[in-house]
């Protein structure tokens, strides 16, 4: 009798995305090459992988860490990790093999997939944690799917309760050292299937899939939200954007980073003719500029979907699917989320229209961080609310608005200045791209307000120019102490600005 309940009980991600697969020949995956994968295909690769990985001595709640290129393998070894139940570990394609010596040690996976290129500088740090090595290259060559076209594609999905791990995603790491977050099963699969239906995914919808995969964004969002909704994606090895507006023809759905956007934004090709196809158009990993999101609009009809998610969260807020999309808001909590404003030092919770830090909690928040039970205690309110990091409000309407990162709160002669407030003045200037503002020593404030300004070719924008109109709109506390005008800001594979480093590049301003 206990086999039975065992299979029925099943919580693995992998049995609630295939268990009740009907319609195994239906379009999964389609590639730019002309690939065509269904459904039963890709269950079935799922399960010659998972085969594989069993025979490399994968046992259930081991990790297994993966640095490869974007491609349709890739995708399968999420899965099949996965369906053995083991931990899957992606690892970002631009982190060094020093970086790597830190992730592979700390998660000590048992199985390592890489590049064939890398596979003599990783194997020789996969064998400190006794890991053994598989390669696999952006044409879905290698180790791995040479043994995988051997092996049989049944394979008995491993049962896993609804607590156990699915993932670690290591956070980017801007200060200190980067921290392993664990997403369970119910983590990753109630975010999904709450999108699908805040979001009207059915099974005719195809998306135009241009993310990576080592993020939350792509992996869990973009690929699980499209499995469940036994949709069809088209999977792209990078962000194209003329492949891209050709491709909206006969898709419903694109999920991308602000950058997304902007590039898209300047291919005459863009129009609202080219995306009459088009349903839905999401933005999120990092804030998209209200200027966009209206540019976006005159030139196709469409609005963007702006939402909020985290490493450790998942998706925390989305704007509405049927309803205003407000320029600048991350929408509201999504169903099952409780969020809220509290006083980043008391917790108590602010009121409406109050700068605060952001908490959240629900079925979407990580179990905690990887061998840190001090620094996961110390994230987390008494209530089971996990505090974000987010410095933000919750406006008269219930819409969130994302004001930027605790840390980067910027504390001059003694007062609190949101970086946000100064920098939404700044953007809404004639011929201002974007901006961050950053806090910097300075021997007589404690930190200095600096402002790092990118324009337009060719604006006649400069220092002079910007203290100018932001005299007399904000506090004298909270002025610039000085403009620097510079081509671009430094970001991360995700597109969020990486102020720690515009900090580092700025740090002795004051002092010279």
């Amino acid at each position: 009798m206990n086999a039975p309940q065992k299979t029925i009980m099943n919580a693995n991600l992998f049995s609630r995305l295939f268990d009740d697969l009907d319609d195994p020949a239906r379009l999964a995956i389609e590639t730019l090459d002309g690939q065509r994968i269904s459904y039963g295909d890709l269950l079935a690769r799922t399960g010659q992988m998972a085969n594989v990985l069993v025979d490399r001595g994968v046992k259930p709640g081991d990790r297994v860490a993966a640095q490869t290129e974007k491609s349709v393998p890739g995708l399968v070894l999420y899965l099949a990790a996965v369906r053995a139940g083991a931990v899957y570990l992606p690892l970002n394609t631009a982190y060094t093999l020093h970086e790597l010596e830190y992730f592979i040690t700390d998660a000590e996976p048992s199985v390592v997939v890489c590049d064939p290129s890398k596979a003599s500088g990783i194997g020789a740090i996969a064998a400190k944690v006794g890991a053994k090595v598989e390669t696999l290259g952006a044409d879905g060559k290698g180790t791995l799917t040479e043994a995988a076209a051997k092996s049989s594609p049944a394979f008995a999905t491993v049962a896993r309760g609804n607590d156990d791990l699915a993932a670690i995603l290591y956070t980017s790491g801007t200060t200190g050292r980067s921290k392993g977050a664990m997403l369970t099963h119910d983590n990753l699969a109630s975010n999904s299937l709450t999108l699908v239906d805040y979001w009207g995914f059915t099974k005719n919808d195809v998306l135009i899939h241009a993310l990576p995969i080592y993020h939350t964004h792509g992996l869990f969002v973009a690929s699980n939200v499209t499995l469940f909704a036994r949709a069809a994606m088209i999977f792209l090895p990078k962000f194209d954007p003329e492949a891209i507006i050709k491709l909206m023809a006969r898709a419903t759905v694109l999920m991308g980073v602000p950058t997304f956007y902007t590039r898209l934004l300047q291919s005459p090709a863009l129009s609202k003719e080219t995306t009459k196809h088009m349903r839905l158009f999401v933005s999120g990993s990092a804030p998209l500029l209200a200027d966009t999101h209206r540019e976006w609009a005159a030139r196709t009809g469409h609005a963007v979907l702006e939402r909020y998610g985290m490493t450790e969260t998942n998706m925390n807020t989305s704007n509405p699917y049927n309803g205003d999309r407000v320029p600048g808001a991350v929408g509201h909590a999504l169903p099952g989320v409780a969020v809220r404003v509290t006083d980043p030092e008391t917790g108590k919770e602010l009121p409406r229209e109050t700068i605060g830090m952001i908490e959240v909690k629900g079925p979407n928040v990580f179990k905690g961080y990887w061998r840190m039970p001090e620094k996961t205690k110390a994230e987390f309110r008494d209530d089971g609310f996990f505090i974000t990091g987010d410095l933000g409000k919750i406006d008269g309407k219930g819409y969130v608005h994302i004001l930027g990162r605790g840390k980067d709160l910027v504390i001059s002669g003694g007062f609190n200045v949101y970086p946000k407030e100064i920098e939404s003045e700044i953007d809404a200037m004639p011929g201002v791209i974007e901006s961050a503002v950053i806090g910097v020593p300075h021997a007589d404030f404690g930190e200095g307000v600096t402002a790092v300004v990118v324009c337009d070719k060719g604006a006649q924008v400069d220092e002079p120019m910007v203290l100018k109109a932001l005299d007399g709109r904000l506090a004298k506390f909270k002025m610039p102490k000085r403009v620097i005008v510079v081509d671009e800001l430094p970001r991360n594979a995700m597109g969020k600005v990486q102020k720690n480093i515009l900090r580092d590049t700025y740090a002795k301003i004051y002092s010279k």
